[in-house]
């Protein structure tokens, strides 16, 4: 036994001193850069590339056996000395197991690339400079394939005998990498730098643990390179996975992927956190196909127009992708968030890689937006305090990163329904949309009463704040409407606006090229009706506006109550019409400056509360010595009112106004100041032979008229407004007495009339006028 130790002992010690020459032989007799010629020839041949190894080759045979390479680069063919190599390294290393030696194989223990650059084009054409080497390599394919056979394999095809190569590298390091692409097609350039791979127990045929983290760059233009800018994203990335290579099938499977990056935009300090698990991801080369089961995105976003916190998303979805095709589909796409949000739906995907387009169908479920619009600090103040909370929509989608519709919309909005298609620019720059909807309440989305309406809170909204740009009283965003082009149509069962109510609402606007027009409005308004059409300039400062109303026996007391002014102090059935015209983009610019003509009318009416009938035949009687006893109404009933209304800068100017009253006539004139909203209409009553007459004077005393004069303020207490102008009334009996004093010299009124009758008038003009 102990003979046999011996033995064996010094079988060992022989082995080892062998192993120790052999070590010596090689690294003092053999030059590994000898075979530098032979290596560049054999990359030439497989890949096309010029190879340049400006550093040494170098053995290593401890702890493991392996060949270094320094300072390599690689160019194209046909590619320039002076240019930047298509791909370099400062380091590389591989090592082998010596076990697998020992049992006739090649086992690869590890494998190292330090610094590694590659430089990366496509022309505007859309050629990428790898597309060369892409069709190099795929004619050398077979040869690939069996070169990197696996032990179990057996010996390279044509080779009898010799060593087998087990691919399973037990360790793969990428250190310090860059990958340069400058893109001309589409004018910009990433970067990725600071790349790092590591992968262990990496094998073609198994499924292997992968990481990998790099820097991500992205430039604007062709000219990061030469001219050093802040990138418009700064992403940091890190992965980890297990890849099954599938390189004989050209099916890469990662299972258990998990994508975790940090980006940063330009012009904003804060960082955008996404992360991306997917259960499964497989690329299948071949078919130029990509499928993503059961992904997951997680967003952290931090933005001003976010509000001051953090805003989480999650994105939950499948997809499959056609890379040839360049096309690919969203399923079961579930986005989720605070305060209720659930968005679902499935989008398809197509030419992605040139002009992102998208078609598909979304479901919002109903949510509240005011914490929503509170995150975003835009929730101004609203009358109603339920406004905006039940929002849901669903429709099919289609658009791409320039336009959006929404072709089959249905939009519930609190109690309102919509249905229809919307369309329009995410830059603003369009507007199309053919909605119906059954009510809408405007007045609830306002401020209150004696609220200010905080509307710059309102166009900080993502969107919005481009239309509108203009001082917080400005009635339309002109610099908007000034490049938007629009097609508009609305049509609503019921709206309440400004506290009055329409029904069968129905609105029809284009506009382009800065000038719009209200191609049609009409509605039926308190048992009448309203149209117009108009116009508004905005190729000019101020800008100009044009409106044509008409109104159909619109029931005045109606809308007057519906005002506020309880009881109404006039009823009748309104109809007008005119043209008009007016510049400027606040309320009081467009009543300063309002021009035109209207006529209009007030038929089967009635004023409250006065009684002119009453007021004329009292006084002829009281003039004419009479006492009148009788039961009279509170109010004045008459035929029509009409009036031709003349428009100048803000005043309204009327002389031809005229009142047809049972057994009465009203003549009058006035004016409004539509500025200070100040009134004076002075109107005169007289009686004219009728059968309906409230009563009979005297023929003398048919031919003095009652004065009327209104006056007051728009707004204010209409019970005050009209009254018996007495002074008028003086000076036009006056006259009167005067004339006939001329044409009967020398006669007194009371002979005319009668002793006893002048002196009743006397005492009458006495009394009326004390």
């Amino acid at each position: 036994m102990k003979r046999l130790l011996r033995t064996l002992l010094a079988a060992i010690g022989v082995l080892g001193l062998v192993m120790v020459g052999a070590v010596v032989y090689v690294t003092t007799f053999f030059d590994p850069n000898d075979l530098k010629p032979r290596l560049i020839e054999v990359v030439r041949e497989h890949s096309g590339l010029e190879l340049t190894l400006d550093g040494p080759l170098s053995w290593s045979f401890y702890p493991r056996l392996g060949v270094g390479v320094q300072q390599a680069e690689a160019r194209l063919p046909d590619q320039a000395d002076d240019s930047p190599p298509f791909a370099a390294l400062s380091h590389a290393e591989v090592s082998l197991a010596f076990t697998p030696l020992l049992r006739g194989e090649i086992a690869i223990d590890g494998l190292t690339l330090d610094d590694l650059y590659l430089d990366l084009e496509r022309d505007a054409q859309g050629k990428g400079n790898w597309e060369v080497l892409s069709e190099r390599l795929g004619e050398r394919g077979e040869q690939a394939e069996a070169a990197l056979a696996p032990a179990s394999a057996g010996p390279a095809p044509g080779v009898s005998n010799g060593l087998s190569v087990a691919l399973n590298i037990a360790s793969v390091q990428v250190r310090r990498g860059e990958v340069h692409f400058r893109d001309a097609l589409a004018d910009r350039e990433l970067r990725l730098e600071e790349l790092e791979i590591s992968g262990s127990n990496v094998n073609p045929d198994k499924a292997f643990p992968l990481t990998s983290s790099f820097r991500l760059r992205l430039h604007e233009g062709l000219d990061g390179r030469d001219t050093p800018s802040e990138p418009r994203l700064l992403s940091d990335i890190s992965f980890d996975t297990r890849v099954d290579l599938g390189l004989a099938e050209g099916r890469h499977v990662l299972e258990g992927l998990n994508l975790k990056t940090v980006n940063r935009l330009a012009g904003l300090e804060n960082e955008q956190k996404l992360n991306l698990q997917g259960e499964r991801l497989v690329v299948n080369v071949g078919e130029g196909s990509l499928q993503l089961d059961a992904g997951t995105l997680d967003a952290s976003l931090n933005h001003p127009r976010l509000g001051n916190k953090t805003l989480p998303l999650t994105l939950t979805f499948s997809l499959d992708a056609d890379l040839d095709e360049q096309s690919a589909r969203l399923r079961d796409m579930a986005l989720t968030g605070p305060d209720a949000l659930k968005l679902n739906g499935n989008l398809n995907l197509s030419d992605i890689g040139e002009a992102p387009a998208y078609t598909g169908q979304l479901r919002l479920a109903p949510l509240s937006l005011r914490p929503w619009l509170s995150r975003l600090e835009a929730m101004p103040a609203m009358a109603d305090s339920q406004a905006l909370t039940d929002v849901a929509l669903t429709s099919p989608v289609s658009g791409d990163l320039s336009r959006f519709e929404l072709a089959g919309l249905t939009l519930v909005l609190d109690d309102a329904t919509f249905t229809g298609r919307l369309a329009g620019q995410y830059d603003g720059g369009q507007l199309a949309a053919d909605l119906q909807g059954d009510q809408l309440d405007v007045d609830g989305y306002l401020p209150p009463p004696g609220v200010e309406g905080d509307r710059a809170s309102l166009w900080r909204l993502p969107g919005i704040r481009r239309a509108h740009a203009e001082a917080s009283d400005a009635l339309v965003p002109a610099s908007w409407l000034s490049e938007l082009e629009l097609d508009a149509h609305l049509a609503l069962g019921q709206l309440r606006l400004a506290g009055l109510d329409f029904q069968d609402v129905d609105l029809t606007l284009e506009g382009r090229d800065g000038r719009h027009r209200l191609v049609d409005f009409t509605s039926r308004f308190y048992e009448g009706s309203l149209s117009a059409d108009g116009a508004l300039d905005l190729r000019e400062s101020p800008i100009r506006w044009q409106l044509a109303p008409r109104a159909e026996r619109v029931r005045l007391e109606s809308l007057l109550e519906a005002r506020g002014e309880e009881p109404s102090p006039l009823s009748g059935r309104f109809s007008g019409e005119g043209e008009l015209t007016s510049r400027g983009n606040s309320p009081m610019e467009l009543r300063r400056h309002l021009s035109g003509r209207l006529e209009a009318r007030i038929d089967e009416g009635a004023f409250k509360e006065l009684n002119v009938g009453e007021e004329l035949c009292t006084t002829a009687a009281t003039l004419q010595g009479e006492t009148l006893d009788r039961e009279w109404a509170e109010e004045t009933r008459f035929e029509r009112v009409r009036a031709g209304l003349t428009l100048d800068e803000g005043e309204v100017t009327s002389d031809d106004l005229l009142a047809t009253l049972p057994g009465m006539r009203v003549d009058g004139e006035g004016r409004i100041d539509l500025v200070s909203k100040q009134f004076d209409l002075r109107a005169a009553v007289r009686l004219v032979e009728a059968d309906n007459a409230p009563c009979e004077v005297n023929p003398r005393l048919a031919r003095v008229p009652l004065p009327v004069r209104c006056d007051g303020t728009l707004g204010g207490e209409s019970a005050e407004w009209c009254r018996f102008d007495r002074e008028a009334f003086q000076g036009t009996l006056a006259e009167l007495l005067r004339n006939e004093a001329t044409q009967r010299a020398g006669e007194k009124v009371e002979e005319r009339l009668g002793e006893k009758a002048g002196g009743e008038l006397r005492d009458a003009l006495e009394g009326l006028f004390n």
